[in-house]
C-alpha cells in the first residue's frame, strides 16, 4: 500500500510514476485528493465538536453545582444537538475513510524512476549469457523426451485431476525431488537463507496483507468453507511470518527460503503454451523473501538476482536477464528482473525467476516494522521476493539441453549427487 503522505505531498510525481503502469488510476489522483481532503475536514470537525461537548459538560457540572438548573438544562439540549452533529460527521468520516482505503487498496506500487513505462513489449534485455547448444540431430521438446523415457505421465495427470495437471513418474519424480533439494541446499548453505516449511493454505488476512488478493484472486484456488487460499507461491506465506511485528534492526536483513507446490488457474491464458510443463495449474517452486532496511533494499535486490543465477549457472544453460517495464511487473513490485533460460527443443525463452523489490509497499499492508535501536521509532521495512527457482521450466530446459541422439538424457554433474551418482536418464 502506498504511503498516503507521499500522494498528498508529491501528487504530480505519483501521477507520473503511476501513469507508467496504470494510466486510468493516475487520472483518479485529483479525485482521490479531493476525497482525502473531505475526509480530513470531516475528521477535524468531529474532533472540534467533541471538544465542544467536553467543554459544555464541564459547564453543565458547574451550573448544577450552583443550582442554575434552567441554564444547565438549556446547555444539555445544546450538547444533544452537538452530539447529533458528531454522529452525522462520523458517518461522513466512515464513508470517506472507506473510499480512501478502497482506492489505496487497488493501486499498485509505484515503479522506480529507472523502470521503463509500458507493457511486456517494453521490457529491456540487460544481458544474455551463453549460446544455444548445437545438436547433430533434431532436438526434441521436453514433453516428447519425458513421455518416451516415462518421466512424466501427462495423460494420467489429466485423468486424475484435469487439464493442466501432470504426474511425475519414476526417474521423473526423483529428478523433481533432486532439483528441489539442490535449490534449497544452495540457498541455505551458500547464500545463508533460513529454510522454512510453511502451511500450503493461507487465510484471507494473509493474502490481503501480501497484496496477492487484489490482482491474483482470479487465479487462486480457494476453499469456500474454510475461506483458505492455496499458495500461488510461497511468497505470501514468508511475507506474513512477521505480520504485525516490530523487528530488531540488527537482525536485518532476514533471508528466508521455502519450497512449496504452487496452484494457479492461469486465468486468461487458455491456448497459450499449454504443452508439456510450460503452463500448468500445479507446480513446484523454491521462493526467496528478504526483509531489509530501506537503504539496503536495492543492493539486496542485486544479490537476490545473483542468488537465483547461482541455481542456473551450474547447469550450463543459456540465460538472459530482463528488466521489466512498469506495466509487466507484479502488483507489489517497484522494480523487477526476470531470469529466462533457453529451451532448445521447443525453441523458447522460459521465465524461471522474477526478483522484485517491493520497497515498503507490502510492509505497510502487513504492518512489518523495525527499530534501528532499542527505543527508536519503528519504521516500515522493505520486502523483496524472488523465485529461486520455479521447477517445471528449469526441468524442461535441462531435459532439452542434455538430450542425446539415442533418446537418453545426460544427468548434469550438479544433480548426480542427488540421484545416487546416476549419469543418464534412460
Amino acid at each position: 500500500m502506498l504511503d498516503i503522505r507521499s500522494i498528498r505531498q508529491n501528487p504530480d510525481h505519483v501521477r507520473d510514476l503511476l501513469s507508467r503502469r496504470e494510466p486510468s488510476l493516475a487520472r483518479e489522483i485529483d479525485h482521490f485528493l479531493q476525497t482525502d481532503k473531505q475526509w480530513r475536514a470531516a475528521l477535524t470537525q468531529v474532533e472540534e465538536l467533541k471538544a465542544k461537548v467536553n467543554s459544555a459538560s464541564r459547564e453543565i457540572g458547574q451550573l448544577m453545582k450552583s443550582g442554575d438548573r434552567a441554564a444547565a438544562t438549556a446547555k444539555q439540549e445544546n450538547v444533544r444537538q452537538i452530539k447529533a452533529e458528531i454522529e452525522e460527521n462520523e458517518a461522513k468520516v466512515r464513508g470517506f475513510d472507506a473510499e480512501v482505503d478502497a482506492w489505496l487498496t487497488k493501486v499498485p506500487n509505484l515503479p522506480a524512476d529507472d523502470v521503463p513505462p509500458g507493457k511486456e513489449e517494453q521490457n529491456v534485455i540487460i544481458s544474455t549469457v551463453g549460446d544455444p547448444p548445437a545438436f547433430d540431430f533434431e532436438p526434441r521438446p521436453h514433453w516428447e523426451i519425458a513421455d518416451k523415457l516415462g518421466l512424466i505421465d501427462f495423460e494420467r495427470g489429466t485423468k486424475i485431476s484435469g487439464s493442466g495437471f501432470v504426474a511425475f513418474r519414476g526417474l521423473g519424480a526423483r529428478l523433481e525431488r533432486a532439483l528441489i533439494s539442490f535449490m534449497l541446499d544452495t540457498h541455505r548453505e551458500k547464500h545463508g537463507f533460513t529454510e522454512w516449511s510453511t502451511p500450503f493454505f493461507l487465510n484471507r488476512d494473509s493474502m490481503t496483507a501480501s497484496a496477492h488478493i487484489v490482482k491474483f484472486l482470479p487465479e487462486m484456488y480457494h476453499d469456500d468453507e474454510s475461506d483458505l487460499f492455496a499458495l500461488p507461491t510461497a511468497e505470501p506465506a514468508l511475507v506474513n511470518l512477521h505480520r504485525d511485528e516490530i523487528l530488531r534492526g540488527e537482525d536485518l536483513p532476514l533471508k528466508y527460503v521455502a519450497y512449496s507446490p504452487c496452484w494457479r488457474r492461469e486465468a486468461g491464458s487458455a491456448g497459450k503454451d499449454t504443452r508439456g510443463l510450460l503452463r500448468v495449474h500445479q507446480f513446484d517452486k523454491v521462493e526467496m523473501v528478504k526483509v531489509t532496511a530501506p537503504e539496503t533494499s536495492y543492493d539486496e535486490l542485486d544479490k537476490m538476482v545473483e542468488d537465483a543465477l547461482d541455481i542456473i549457472r551450474p547447469f550450463g544453460l543459456t540465460y538472459r536477464i530482463v528488466k521489466l517495464a512498469a506495466g509487466d511487473m507484479s502488483f507489489s513490485a517497484a522494480k523487477c528482473f526476470d531470469i529466462e533460460i533457453y529451451a532448445p527443443g521447443c525453441g523458447q525463452w522460459l521465465e524461471v525467476s522474477s526478483c522484485s523489490n517491493c520497497l515498503d509497499f507490502q510492509a505497510r499492508r502487513a504492518n512489518i516494522r523495525f527499530r534501528r535501536s532499542p527505543g527508536a521509532k519503528p519504521e516500515f521495512a522493505h520486502l523483496l521476493n524472488g523465485s529461486g527457482t520455479a521447477l517445471p521450466r528449469l526441468m524442461a530446459a535441462v531435459l532439452e539441453t542434455y538430450q542425446q541422439a539415442d533418446g537418453t538424457v545426460r544427468v548434469p554433474d550438479v544433480l548426480r549427487p542427488y540421484l545416487g551418482g546416476l549419469q543418464s536418464l534412460t
